[in-house]
């Protein structure tokens, strides 16, 4: 007769392999996963969400912009604009379609509307942007200065190794680096709109905000997408 011994329990996920976890997750969502074969055009466009997603991310601020410039006045601007949100989020809840961006970007607007509102300073609809920018920008950045960046942790977990990343000298420099062009382009974005919201500049802050978000999101992704490709040749499906 032997003695049945209870398996010994799994060890507790460190906290590396859970936000890698929720980051890989997050990408593989957004289409972002390194062992496809899908090419960077179409990677590129489903982590813009496609033209939903373009439009999603785009009317809400467009139809401030266009509102207040030739009306001057804020509260049609901000119905329209979360009106605008409040629609595609309807929609997607409708169609039984992931709705998480949709419900994060109608979160966004109506906190930023909201905050305007209080003030009464059309500008302020901005300052939601500027804390994420800020935010996301110094997780990067952190990330990457203390030797665990983000864009590691998000691969690391989609290509199943974990954190052995960290003894690839080379992963480790190219995670580096993507990491802190991420974090440069949220500290770009508050460079140049935080002295027009300081100025009270509505007009030319709506503006910039419109051109520094696909225009610039877009171009970076391929270039982390083909980056990391270049990191696992072996590894495509």
């Amino acid at each position: 007769m032997t003695d049945d011994k209870p398996a010994p329990d799994a060890p507790d996920p460190t906290a590396s392999e859970v936000l890698g976890a929720a980051l890989g997750g997050a990408a593989r969502r957004a289409g972002l996963d390194p062992a496809t074969e899908a090419s960077t055009g179409h990677v590129v466009w489903r982590a813009m969400g496609g033209w939903r997603g373009i439009l999603e991310s785009v009317l809400p601020s467009l139809s401030f912009l266009v509102i207040y410039t030739f009306w001057q006045e804020l509260l049609p601007a901000l119905i329209v604009s979360v009106g605008i949100a409040l629609v595609f989020t309807i929609v997607r809840l409708a169609m039984r379609q992931p709705a998480s961006a949709a419900i994060g970007g109608l979160v966004a607007t109506g906190a930023a509307a909201a905050l305007a509102l209080w003030t009464g300073r059309a500008e302020d609809n901005f300052v939601w942007g500027f804390l994420t920018n800020g935010l996301y920008g110094t997780a990067f950045l952190v990330s990457a200065l203390i030797g665990w960046p983000l864009i590691g942790l998000a691969v690391g977990f989609l290509m199943g190794e974990g954190t052995k990343w960290r003894g690839d000298a080379r992963k480790r420099r190219v995670f580096f680096w993507l990491s802190l062009a991420w974090a440069a382009l949220f500290a770009l974005r508050l460079l140049i709109q935080l002295p027009l919201y300081f100025s009270g500049d509505v007009t030319a802050l709506a503006t910039t905000k419109l051109i520094m978000g696909l225009p610039l999101f877009a171009p970076l992704v391929a270039v982390t997408w083909l980056a990391v490709r270049a990191l696992y040749p072996h590894a495509r499906k």
